[in-house]
């Protein structure tokens, strides 16, 4: 086994269809090598397909792409003898990627005024490779080809794949481990013809069943679409980032094998077309109110994979909310992570706030109490075990076992930093967490009363002590201004250095109006908003980089949270240029935003820039564009700095100001 360097996720063109996804480059070409390749369910089941015209000069020029799933590619073809100015055959190859497997139809068409014979040709191979293989660069041997009847097929030991063509190739011929398709055609002048290619994949292992979730069927009523509630923008930009961003959403739903009724949207594309709880909850929570069937197919979907016992590897706990699902372990770099995987600190408080968020739409009851059961024991989680030194902050360790490092939604090792770029010692209180387990307690207590439950004022006692104990120990009065510090370290120091983090704390109440307003202060300096969006990590840290993951690049997510909490607050002046940021950087990717950004400074001149290998589309990003157009249109009826904290038709379920 070898291992290359990864090739850009940003260069390629994504197909999707969850849980499959195709990636190849602008010519249409899939090359055995970096990531292109057909994936489904954690797989590259097909790594090569690549077409010529024998004895040709075949010379691209263009690709459309038609919907997430499907698109042109477009080339013309000098045959040999073709003197002209111009080649008179032109080569389409029109793909698709359905729930379960790639479509592709190879045409040729003759402009010329004389009849022509071309031979096509196809090779195609696989190195049925885990999802994570591939992304950690290393290059797998191929699988060797199989001819059956009209094709090939490629097994291992969970996928087996299955290539076919209609009509069947003149020739077949076996190369390494890949086969080649030949097809002769002769063409009159204005005639075309061609040959449909299809690969479909089988699962082998029966044992994962429950980890391998299923394409949404197309009799279930769409969880999307007009009814998020947002009209359509009469500005350009903010209809087509509105609508793309839509029509991803739809791609990317998978169903629980458990329910298949119930939907969630897998996190992202090629990586993540699986259950991640943070990722799902919080694309849910950005969609509502109009996305109630997501909502709930989400929450149930988590609920039946709760934590209920102690798992030390898997990082489980009673009560507990997962971090995500896999259909088997993942080894990448230094992580070891099992299929079923706990190491989240947020998911737990964000599904309490999804579940009182839903309620608050007014779906029935019954639908609400179901899930009861399950409140009770994510609440008992947040103090029997997210708080796990007593010192009434949630915090989380650093994984011994192979795990994450960060335990926040900021999740890679050098996430968190000091000031002057130094990693703080874990434990670690995300300041974020803080608001979202303020809220959730409040929330929480919300739901037990209203549903005649005990402990509400519990629960209410508690956030009011972590409101006491938060504004004693996480502010910061420093040269950049006063704000919130994105951490407590081992010693309980508060972490210095302006980061996106203290944005999620508006709008959860924890923070009283004055404190709001300091927040809204810090996050309006261009150190942070870059003009393109929030970026995570100010520019005068020690540590910012604007083209790293997470120490000054640009979330979509994370700004529509920053968005939506300033709203909430009533600071629309800053609200809407981090707003309009995003729209501005998404017309520089096609209005398909990418999981992240660099944060280039759009105040000095600076263009977008893309961060190379950020997944695209991923679902918080395109579930962030949604709710920032839905703020955006909202606002066309009143002035765009006004500061009244009246929001009519704000898309997100975000809670009302609850200033101390």
């Amino acid at each position: 086994m070898s291992r290359s360097r990864p090739s850009s996720l940003h260069e390629l063109v994504t197909l999707l269809w969850a849980p499959s996804v195709c990636l190849s480059s602008g010519d249409g070409q899939i090359r055995a090598q970096g990531l292109d390749g057909f994936y489904t369910h954690d797989y590259r089941v097909l790594s090569g397909l690549e077409v010529e015209v024998a004895d040709a000069v075949v010379e691209p020029v263009g690709c459309q792409l038609q919907d997430p799933a499907s698109a042109v590619f477009t080339s013309r073809v000098r045959l040999a003898g073709d003197e002209g100015a111009d080649p008179s055959v032109v080569l389409h190859r029109y793909r698709s990627v359905s729930q379960d497997g790639l479509k592709e139809r190879l045409e040729l068409v003759n402009y010329g005024e004389a009849p022509v014979t071309a031979t096509l040709r196809a090779r195609a191979g696989t190195d049925l490779a885990p999802v994570h293989v591939v992304r950690g660069g290393r290059q797998e041997p191929h699988v060797d080809a199989q001819p059956v009847a009209g094709g090939a097929c490629w097994a291992g030991a969970a996928q087996e794949v299955l290539l076919t063509a209609d009509p069947v190739p003149a020739h077949m011929t076996s190369e390494d481990s890949d086969v080649v398709l030949s097809f002769t055609f002769a063409l009159a002048p204005e005639q075309s013809a061609g040959v449909t290619l299809r690969a479909v994949a089988r699962n082998k292992d029966p044992e994962a069943a429950e980890r391998t979730f299923l394409s949404v069927s197309p009799r279930i009523p769409p969880v999307l679409g007009p009814q998020t509630g947002v009209a359509e923008p009469r500005d350009p930009l903010r209809r087509r980032l509105l609508q793309a961003s839509l029509q991803d959403l739809e791609r990317m739903l998978l169903a629980d094998p458990l329910a298949p009724a119930d939907c969630f949207l897998a996190a992202g594309s090629p990586w993540y077309f699986t259950l991640f709880g943070r990722d799902a909850l919080w694309s849910a929570s950005l969609l509502m109110p109009g996305a109630r069937r997501l909502a709930l197919g989400t929450l149930r979907t988590l609920q039946r994979r709760q934590g209920e016992r102690h798992d030390a590897v898997a990082e489980e706990e009673p009560g507990k909310i997962l971090h995500e699902v896999r259909r088997e372990t993942l080894r990448l770099d230094d992580m070891v992570i099992p299929p079923r995987y706990f190491g989240t600190i947020d998911a737990t408080m964000l599904w309490v706030r999804l579940l009182h968020s839903t309620w608050q739409t007014g779906v029935a009851e019954a639908e609400i109490e179901a899930l009861l059961p399950a409140l009770l024991a994510a609440l008992e989680w947040i103090t029997a075990h997210g708080d796990s030194d007593g010192d009434g902050f949630i915090e989380y360790r650093s994984s011994t076992r192979g795990g994450l490092a960060n335990q926040g939604w900021k999740d890679t090792p050098d996430a968190v930093r000091w000031a002057d770029g130094r990693r703080p010692e874990s434990p670690l209180a995300l300041c974020e967490v803080q608001g979202y387990a303020y809220a959730a307690a409040t929330e929480g207590a919300t739901l037990l009363d209203a549903f005649g439950l005990p402990g509400a004022d519990r629960w209410r006692e508690w956030a009011a002590r972590l409101q006491q104990r938060f504004r004693a120990a996480f502010w910061i009065d420093d040269a950049s201004g006063v704000y919130p510090a994105i951490a407590l370290d081992a010693a309980k120091r508060p972490v210095d250095g302006a980061a996106s983090n203290m944005a999620h704390l508006l709008g959860t109440g924890l923070l009283n109006s004055a404190e709001a307003e300091l927040v809204a202060r810090r996050l309006s300096r261009p150190d942070l908003d870059c003009g393109y969006g929030l970026r995570t990590l100010s520019s005068t840290s020690r540590a910012f980089n604007p083209h790293t993951y997470h120490c000054g690049s640009v979330w979509p997510h994370d700004t529509a949270i920053a968005v939506l909490g300033l709203a909430a607050e009533g600071h629309h002046a800053v609200a809407h240029p981090l707003a309009e940021g995003v729209v501005t950087a998404a017309e520089q990717f096609d209005f398909r935003l990418p999981e992240l950004y660099a944060g280039t400074s759009a105040h000095d001149g600076e263009p977008v820039l893309a961060y190379p290998n950020a997944c695209r589309p991923q679902a918080w990003a395109a579930a962030g564009a949604v709710a920032i157009i839905g703020y955006l249109e909202s606002r066309n009826s009143t002035s765009a700095d006004s500061e009244s904290g009246d929001h009519p038709g704000l898309l997100t379920a975000v809670p009302e100001s609850r200033h101390s």
